[in-house]
C-alpha cells in the first residue's frame, strides 16, 4: 500500500469510529439507565451531549485546522476523544457520563474537519482525489450502521462500559500512527503564534458556535417535547439572535471566521444544502426501520444490526460509482440524482406492514437510498471542498459537516413529529416516510445545474 493509501486508511478508520459513537450507545441505553440511575428525560443527554458538542464546534474546529495545522488538530482531537471515551467507560454517575460524552464530542469535532482537509490536500486534484473522497465518505454511514450491531454485541457480552472503552486502543493506535502517516504541518514561526488569537476570530467563533448549538438543542428537544414547548422555542430565539450577531460581526472582523460572500459561491452553497438534506432524509429512516424490526416484528438487536448491512453495502457501491459519474455528468447532476434515489427508496419503505415487509419494502428501499446517499455525499464533498482554496479546506470541511449534523437533528425533529400523528406505530412510520420522500424529491429539483469545480492545489501544511 502506498503512503497515501496508508494515510487514507488511518483517516477512514478514525472517521468510522467517530460516527460509530453516535449510534453505538443506542442499544446500551437501557443498561446505562439502570446502572447510573438516569431519569427517562435525562437519558437522551447521553446521545445529545455528544451530538451537540460535535455539531456545535465543527465550524470553529475547521478554522483552527487551517490556522494551527491539520495534523496538529487531528492529533489533538483524537487525544481528547480518547480521553473522553475512557472517562465514559469509568463514569460512576449520570452527570459524569454526560460530561464525558460532551468531551468525546469535542474531540470528534476537532478531528473531523482536519481529517477531511488532509484528504483533500493530500491527494492531487482529479479522479484520485475524488476516489479518496468516496472512500472517506463511505466510512461515516458504515460506522453508523456498525454501531447498531457492535453496541448490542458489546453490551450483551461485556456490559455497557465496553461500548466506550473499545475506542481507547483505537485512539491510542491512531495517535501513534499519525506522525508517521500524515503529512507534517508547516513550521509555525513565533510571530505567527503571537498573532494567533486575532486570527482565530474568537468573537465570531463564540457567536457561530452558540447559534449552531442552540439550533441543535432546539431540534433535539423538539423531538421529545414538540415545537410548541417553551424550551425549543426559546433555543430557536437564542439561535436567531446569535446568527444575526454573527453575520454583523463577520462583516467588520479583521480576519473573519466566515468571510462575507463565502456561502454566496454557488458550488459551496449547493454542497452545504445537499449535505444537510442528505442526513435529514436518511437518518430518520435508519432509526425508524431499526424500531420497526425490533418493536413491531420482534427481531433481536443482533439480527437488526445484521439487517443494516445491505444499506451499508449500497452506500459503499454508491460512493464507489460516484467518481465516474462526476467525471461524466458533473457534481450537480450527481447530487440531484442522489437525492432522487433517496426519495424513491424512502417511498418504497412506505410498504412496510405490521406483519413484515422486510423483503418487499425494507431491503429494496434501503438499497435505493443507500446508493443515493453514497453517490450524493461524494458529490457534495467534492463540490464543497473544490469551491475553496487549499488554505481554507478546514473551513470547507467544517461547513459541510456542520450542515450534516444540523440536518440529522432537523430530519429527526420533523419526522418524529409526523410519526405521532397517525394512530399506530406502522402507520406513523409510513406517514413519516411519505413526507420524507416528498421533501427530498423537492430538494432534488432545486439543486443547481452541474457545477464546474476548479482545481485546488494540494499542500502539505496549514
Amino acid at each position: 500500500m502506498t503512503r497515501r493509501g496508508r494515510m487514507l486508511a488511518l483517516l477512514c478508520a478514525v472517521q468510522f469510529v467517530l460516527v460509530l459513537d453516535v449510534t453505538v450507545v443506542g442499544v446500551a441505553l437501557p443498561a446505562i439507565r439502570r446502572d447510573l440511575g438516569f431519569t427517562a428525560g435525562g437519558l437522551q443527554w447521553v446521545v445529545s451531549a455528544y451530538v451537540l458538542a460535535f455539531g456545535g464546534l465543527l465550524l470553529v474546529a475547521g478554522r483552527l485546522a487551517d490556522v494551527l495545522g491539520r495534523r496538529r488538530l487531528f492529533a489533538a482531537g483524537i487525544a481528547v476523544f480518547t480521553l473522553g471515551s475512557l472517562a465514559c467507560g469509568l463514569a460512576g454517575s449520570a452527570g459524569a457520563l454526560i460530561a464525558a460524552r460532551a468531551l468525546q464530542g469535542t474531540g470528534a469535532a476537532l478531528a473531523t474537519p482536519a481529517a477531511l482537509a488532509l484528504v483533500t490536500t493530500g491527494f492531487p486534484d482529479g479522479p484520485e482525489r475524488t476516489r479518496a473522497l468516496g472512500v472517506w465518505t463511505a466510512a461515516a454511514p458504515v460506522g453508523g450502521a456498525a454501531g447498531l450491531l457492535l453496541g448490542g454485541v458489546l453490551t450483551q457480552g461485556l456490559g455497557w462500559p465496553a461500548v466506550f472503552l473499545v475506542n481507547v486502543p483505537v485512539g491510542a493506535a491512531a495517535l501513534a500512527l499519525a506522525p508517521r502517516l500524515l503529512p507534517r504541518d508547516q513550521a509555525t514561526p513565533v510571530e505567527r503564534w503571537r498573532g494567533l488569537i486575532p486570527r482565530l476570530d474568537l468573537a465570531g467563533a463564540a457567536l457561530g458556535t452558540a447559534a449552531v448549538v442552540a439550533v441543535a438543542y432546539a431540534l433535539t428537544r423538539a423531538e421529545a417535547a414538540g415545537f410548541g414547548d417553551p424550551a425549543p422555542l426559546g433555543a430557536l430565539a437564542v439561535a436567531t439572535l446569535a446568527a444575526v450577531a454573527f453575520v454583523g460581526w463577520e462583516r467588520r472582523a479583521a480576519d473573519p471566521l466566515l468571510a462575507p460572500g463565502t456561502l454566496g459561491r454557488r458550488p459551496l452553497a449547493a454542497a452545504v444544502l445537499v449535505s444537510l438534506v442528505l442526513t435529514a432524509a436518511t437518518t430518520p429512516p435508519f432509526f425508524f426501520i431499526t424500531l420497526h424490526l425490533q418493536s413491531v416484528l420482534g427481531w433481536s438487536p443482533t439480527a437488526t444490526g445484521l439487517a443494516s448491512l445491505p444499506v451499508v453495502l449500497a452506500v459503499v457501491a454508491g460512493a464507489a460509482a460516484a467518481p465516474r459519474l462526476i467525471a461524466a455528468r458533473g457534481t450537480g447532476t450527481v447530487m440531484s440524482g442522489g437525492l432522487a434515489l433517496i426519495a424513491a427508496g424512502v417511498l418504497v419503505l412506505t410498504g412496510i406492514t405490521a406483519d413484515g415487509g422486510f423483503a418487499t419494502a425494507v431491503l429494496p428501499g434501503q438499497a435505493l437510498y443507500g446508493l443515493g446517499l453514497g453517490a450524493g455525499s461524494v458529490a457534495a464533498t467534492t463540490a464543497g471542498t473544490a469551491a475553496l482554496p487549499a488554505a481554507q479546506q478546514g473551513l470547507a470541511s467544517g461547513l459541510l459537516n456542520t450542515a450534516a449534523q444540523v440536518g440529522t437533528a432537523l430530519g429527526l425533529a420533523i419526522l418524529v413529529a409526523v410519526t405521532a400523528v397517525p394512530e399506530g406505530t406502522v402507520d406513523g412510520f409510513r406517514a413519516a416516510f411519505a413526507v420524507d420522500a416528498v421533501l427530498t424529491a423537492a430538494a432534488a429539483l432545486i439543486v443547481p445545474a452541474p457545477t464546474q469545480t476548479r482545481s485546488v492545489p494540494a499542500v502539505d501544511g496549514a
